[in-house]
């Protein structure tokens, strides 16, 4: 089994999640993740042109995890969409170096009525690993947008 493969396990009903990460000396890094290539910026003492940076990573992740259970969603409380999109924004302290907030407005292409859409965002916000993994450490607030289907 490959490093960069998804491992699930079973004792103490925990899923295991495996990545491989390097860096040359200019600070270009690549993540190999479930076999796919992630390039970012490595460099502490400068941008690198065109790649994101760990915090960014970080924002993706919760994006990734936003759009993953909406999809969830979809196939639990039969919750109609054609399509998403979300802006996620993190708030940086600088002393001492750590993440603050995490805000985000998801927009969902739906005709579901407001309070089936409050019902899927309440499952967005029960149910999301990234999301609750950082709900823990910092402030996480944001809103449910219903954009009508064309």
């Amino acid at each position: 089994m490959s490093v960069v493969e998804h491992v699930a396990t079973h004792r103490r009903g925990t899923t295991e999640y495996r990545v491989n990460a390097r860096a040359d000396a200019s600070g270009t890094a690549v993540i190999d993740a479930a076999g796919s290539p992630i390039l970012f910026n490595g460099s502490w003492e400068s941008a690198v042109e065109g790649l994101p940076g760990p915090a960014e990573l970080l924002a993706g992740a919760f994006a990734a995890c936003l759009l993953k259970n909406l999809s969830r969603s979809k196939a639990l409380l039969d919750f109609e969409y054609d399509g998403a999109e979300v802006d996620v924004v993190v708030e940086r302290e600088e002393k001492p170096p750590r993440i603050v907030s995490v805000g985000y407005t998801l927009r969902v292409t739906t005709d579901e009525p407001e309070r089936r859409v409050e019902l899927m965002h309440k499952n967005l916000r029960k149910f999301g690993t990234v999301y609750n993994t950082l709900a823990a450490v910092c402030d996480v607030d944001g809103s449910v947008e219903a954009v009508p289907r064309p």
